[in-house]
């Protein structure tokens, strides 16, 4: 493919899937508890609002909420925030910093854009790297520039990219972390001799990794690892020194920076979590499973088990026909397989919930992997104008599968299940701006129970001129007469409950107590339960 002709397929790519992110955000009508995490961390002196004195048992406006998800005039300069709630937090404070900055951009109001923007750019160099990955793969095949550049981009549309591109969080940053990390390992593979630059971007590549998120090192340790095997294996003694020099100056650099990583990894809550997770062997295989069925859903759109099943039939063919499954060895494959696999089983093992988001920075790794592994299958055993058909083919049934898939779970065998982008929220689109505009009532939040999950609802609030979070262990017609006394109930009130109380119960004495005569359910949230009583 001529250069000219090269740029404009990956500009055509790049703009298109931009288009479907833009489309995506547009479409994004909520936000996921840790979501809200993300931008209280930016800039709010505390890690959690429910932390203030005052949070419980006082009526608040919408601005005593929206002040934690937003950055204020007289904050704009202050970017303390950023790295004190990271110290007092679990994670390393690189995203963040990115975030705070983005958010610099809407002062005293609350964008979601601020970090749906940054991951849309973040994945315009994530495709860049993979399509520079894929070609390493692929070079020398017919064609090989144009099949990695649709591989690429097929890989940041899977459902699993948009989730991660539209989740304001820092996965999509440790997913371009990886393949950053991937592609400059795989250009160290093909040189000779020692190249200073390339070990000082791996030593930054490694560096802006390790601050991002700790599951990377899991990705690095393996690279490391095989690295190490082979400059050992090879006698090649002072490239090795200076590969592991690059790495310990980039550790040392790392913990001068954030010394608090050590605390977060090895003594703090999470880092103990996992550990002890890691010696329950059923809950360990449990987990595998789960995360196995997440990437097939996710990563590859409900059809990673048929594509294996095809695998193996090609297989057993082959072998009936004394054909060879490869033609050639892959100097590359294993420097993506490897470091994939061990970060899947560990993250698998460790991580505190058992979700797609912790596997999404090596999603699009993983569907290179599979995708590469089948194209070798099939090139010895048919043709080129047909190989190209049968992957127009498994794309098109790929991009088709979710539907699919939906229609039976929901139609056919009456499961309320789908896959879909699910941090667009958009069930929640209505509620928002009915909270907003018609029902913007006096507000109530019963928090009890342990349950009590308040950044899941923190927008909603944020858009309340008046609301009240309860927090006590008992209370009575009375108390609710207490609470309300200056407040205009005439045209009826707001009730959030906790999905741990007792609903019907409660809402019965809150009625009572006010005179009001008529209960009405709205909507179930993340973690609570929505009713209007008028």
């Amino acid at each position: 493919m001529k250069a000219n002709k090269e740029k404009i397929l990956i500009a055509i790519i790049l703009l298109i899937q931009t288009i479907i992110f833009i489309i995506a955000g547009i479409s994004k009508s909520y936000i996921h508890m840790d979501e809200a995490f993300s931008m209280g961390l930016t800039n709010y002196p505390e890690i959690n609002i429910r932390n203030n004195e005052d949070f419980y048992n006082k009526w608040h406006d919408k601005d005593y909420y929206k002040d934690y998800l937003v950055i204020n005039e007289d904050e704009k300069n202050d970017f303390l925030p950023v790295y004190e709630n990271q110290k007092n937090d679990v994670h390393p404070p690189l995203y963040y910093l990115l975030l705070r900055i983005a958010m610099g951009f809407h002062i005293d109001e609350f964008s979601k854009w601020s970090g749906i923007i940054i991951n849309i750019i973040i994945y315009i160099f994530i495709t860049l790297f993979m399509y520079l990955i894929i070609q390493k793969l692929l070079e020398g095949k017919t064609r090989y520039k144009e099949k990695s550049a649709i591989l690429a981009s097929i890989s940041s549309l899977t459902i699993a990219s948009i989730n991660n591109a539209m989740y304001i969080r820092m996965y999509a940053l440790s997913t371009l972390n990886i393949a950053i990390t991937t592609y400059l390992h795989l250009k160290l593979l093909d040189s000779k001799e020692s190249n200073k630059k390339l070990l000082v971007a791996i030593g930054i590549s490694a560096l802006a990794g390790s601050l991002t998120h700790y599951y990377y090192l899991f990705y690095l340790a393996m690279l490391f690892i095989m690295f190490t095997v082979k400059y050992l294996k090879e006698e090649q003694y002072k490239e090795f020194g200076k590969y592991f020099l690059t790495m310990v100056i980039s550790g040392i650099i790392s913990i001068i920076i954030f010394p608090f990583s050590i605390k977060h990894m090895f003594f703090g809550y999470r880092g103990q979590g996992a550990m002890s997770s890691l010696l329950n062997i059923s809950e360990s295989i449990k987990s595998i499973g789960i995360y196995l069925w997440n990437l097939n859903l996710y990563a590859f759109n409900n059809i990673l088990f048929l594509i294996i099943i095809a695998m193996l039939i090609i297989c057993i063919y082959k072998k009936r026909k004394n054909i060879k499954l490869i033609e050639q060895k892959n100097k590359y494959i294993n420097y993506l397989l490897f470091p994939s696999l061990l970060y899947f089983i560990l993250v698998a093992l460790s991580s505190p919930w058992k979700e797609l988001r912790y596997i999404m920075p090596i999603c699009g790794i993983v569907f290179i992997i599979v995708m590469f592994y089948l194209e070798e299958l099939f090139c010895n055993f048919i043709k080129e104008k047909k190989l190209i058909i049968t992957f127009v083919s498994i794309f098109i049934i790929m991009f088709a599968m979710p539907s699919v898939s939906n229609f039976v779970y929901n139609n056919i065998f009456k499961q309320h299940h789908s896959i879909k982008v699910e941090v667009l929220y958009k069930d929640k689109k209505e509620i928002v701006s009915k909270l907003k505009n018609e029902l913007n009532l006096p507000t109530i939040y019963f928090a009890h129970s342990k349950g009590f999950r308040f950044l899941d609802d923190i927008l909603l609030f944020a858009n309340l001129d008046n609301s009240y979070i309860y927090y006590g262990v008992k209370f009575n017609e009375e108390d609710i007469r207490e609470v309300f006394k200056n407040q205009n109930t005439q045209n009826g009130i707001i009730v959030f409950i906790n999905e741990k109380e007792e609903n019907k119960k409660l809402l019965e004495i809150v009625k009572n107590s006010l005179n009001l005569e008529e209960i009405t359910y709205l909507q179930r949230m993340n973690a609570c339960d929505i009713y209007y009583i008028k």
